[in-house]
């Protein structure tokens, strides 16, 4: 198993930026494909990017793309979200999350499999 514990987030205004960070605990990080989604109010839970197990590969929801980056840290087994030119919309709690599956499509793996436990991000117009 993986624990995953997130930090960053917070409120800032539209255009902004802000930077997430998932940092896993437990089995080797390098195991793991990871990824970062997030929920609005009333809304379901979105997928916003992935990044594969050796971080050569990376996928990103199309609302989000060039303006946020995913990375990881295998040193300090930590994913990070860089999210740039913040928009109203994208307020929502974030969750960072890790996949076990070995299986990748061009979206990334089909299932994740452990999850943190989210974070707010609340972006003022």
């Amino acid at each position: 198993q993986v624990q995953l514990v997130q930090s960053g987030g917070g409120l800032v205004q539209a255009g902004g930026s802000l930077r997430l960070s998932c940092a896993a605990s437990g089995r080797t990080f390098s195991t793991y494909a990871m990824g970062w989604f997030r929920q609005a109010p009333g809304k379901e839970r979105e997928f916003v990017a992935v990044i594969s197990r050796g971080g050569g590969t990376t996928y990103y929801a199309d609302s989000v793309k060039g303006r946020f980056s995913i990375s990881r840290d295998g040193a300090k087994n930590t994913v990070l979200l860089q999210m740039n030119s913040l928009k109203p919309e994208d307020t929502a709690v974030y969750y960072c999350a890790a996949s076990e599956s070995s299986l990748w499509s061009s979206a990334g793996p089909p299932r994740y499999d452990y999850w943190g436990q989210g974070t707010q991000v609340t972006v003022s117009s």
